[in-house]
């Protein structure tokens, strides 16, 4: 049995840039069409779909505040709508935002970062759900982190309370899908080198000490976690759901 997705129709959200944008290469690799979904990254997304039409694949972006409960519908049904159907759900949108003791944390603050890693979750799947069952062998891949099992770094509570929520919403969900076939599992990436987010939010000593720590030695890439989504999608995984794949190099085990 082979990784192979040709045919399959993949939603990805936040798909523009980092982790996302290496998640839709890799689907386009393995043979399936896709919906690229960009908030912001509208040029990172249009790059990709460039990227998936010359490599023979279907493809779309589409533009959409996914914390927007009408917004998440219409990014749906738009990527629906041109595939014909959709096989492969990859919620991988979210966002530290910003690094906050509690104590110091607004009210806005803390709900900004929920909406943006729970919230839009569960708007795109709710609105996905009835074409994820009518696949017959739908795939949901929902973007968790090590900071759901540890707590994360400093300042980042909120995130690691909605990634924490993520694992919940994976295996809740998991149970309520499975009767039509469709399978739902994470995906928790450790230190990933090579994006915005630790250029943004971590030091460069802090991403030496950290590196340092990794057993195997190196930070991980975002093709590294795209590869853990991409068998998750596949029929390799087919009787795989509710499960969680750690992409650490060691740093937490079960």
């Amino acid at each position: 049995m082979t990784l192979d997705l040709t045919g399959r129709r993949a939603l990805v959200t936040g798909g523009g840039s980092g982790i996302g944008r290496a998640v839709v290469a890799a689907l386009v690799e393995a043979g399936a069409d896709v919906a690229v979904h960009y908030a912001h990254s509208s040029e990172g997304a249009a790059q990709a779909v460039a990227d998936a039409e010359a490599a023979g694949r279907r493809a779309v972006a589409i533009g959409a505040d996914l914390t927007d409960s009408a917004q998440a519908q219409r990014c749906v049904e738009e990527a629906t709508a041109y595939l014909g159907g959709l096989d492969v759900l990859v919620n991988n949108a979210g966002h530290l935002v910003g690094r906050s003791p509690v104590e110091e944390m607004s009210d806005e603050f803390f709900r900004q970062v929920i909406d943006l890693n729970i919230s839009t979750a569960f708007f795109v799947t709710r609105a996905a759900t009835k074409a994820l069952r009518a696949s017959g062998s739908g795939r949901v891949v929902n973007m968790a982190s090590l900071a759901a099992e540890n707590g994360g770094g400093p300042g980042s509570v909120a995130y690691a309370t909605a990634k924490a929520g993520m694992l919940g919403f994976t295996k809740g969900l998991a149970k309520e899908l499975a009767g039509d076939g469709v399978t739902v599992n994470a995906v928790a990436p450790g230190f990933i080198g090579e994006t915005a987010f630790h250029e943004t939010f971590t030091a460069p000593e802090a991403r030496e000490r950290i590196v340092s720590g990794v057993p195997l030695q190196r930070a991980g890439t975002p093709a590294d976690v795209a590869g853990a989504v991409c068998y998750l999608a596949s029929d390799l995984a087919a009787y795989v759901t509710g499960e969680t794949i750690d992409v650490n190099g060691g740093v937490l085990t079960r």
